[in-house]
């Protein structure tokens, strides 16, 4: 049976980020209560998700007061390791629900059953401002090479798009 964490009405729901540009730790934090959890994200998977959340508050219409502290809370020892996201809008509860799947190693014969699962409802306003923050984070980081969107190094970047054709974009 997998392990699930449901916050259906989260106090606090945030990212942060720990380490230097260009080797830097994404953690994706949540409490309600007393409970909270902490997992690893990559940094694309943070800015999908907030270019994604932005797009669906957008389409739902002005968000009220957004909240003011997007502090990360969490601990520098994540949880586990985020594979898949998923994000739906439940109209009953007026929520943008978030799900969040533990990465498998294909390699390892690992029971799947036994995997990690987080849900997080979040009502609109905390929505828009997780995407606001998060898109800041993203952005304060290594810029996106033009043609494959990885990250550009100071010290260059073999794009797997040019396929070795080109030298390194800087």
């Amino acid at each position: 049976m997998s392990e699930e964490s449901d916050y259906n009405d989260p106090d606090h729901c945030t990212v942060g980020v720990i380490g230097e540009v260009g080797n830097r730790l994404f953690l994706f934090y949540v409490r309600q209560g007393l409970n909270e959890t902490t997992v690893k994200v990559e940094k694309q998977q943070i800015a999908v998700l907030a270019s994604y959340l932005g797009r669906i508050v957008k389409e739902l219409g002005r968000p009220g007061h957004l909240p003011d502290d997007l502090s990360f809370d969490g601990t520098e020892d994540p949880e586990w390791v985020v594979g898949t996201i998923g994000v739906s809008y439940d109209e009953e509860l007026d929520r943008v629900v978030v799900v969040l799947e533990e990465i498998h190693d294909e390699d390892e014969d690992e029971d799947e059953e036994n995997a990690h699962v987080l849900r997080i409802a979040l009502t609109r306003e905390q929505a828009a401002a997780f995407a606001i923050h998060a898109t800041r984070l993203v952005e304060a980081g290594r810029p996106p090479c033009p043609l494959c969107g990885l990250p550009l190094d100071p010290s260059g970047h073999d794009c797997p798009r040019t396929n070795g054709h080109r030298p390194p974009v800087t």
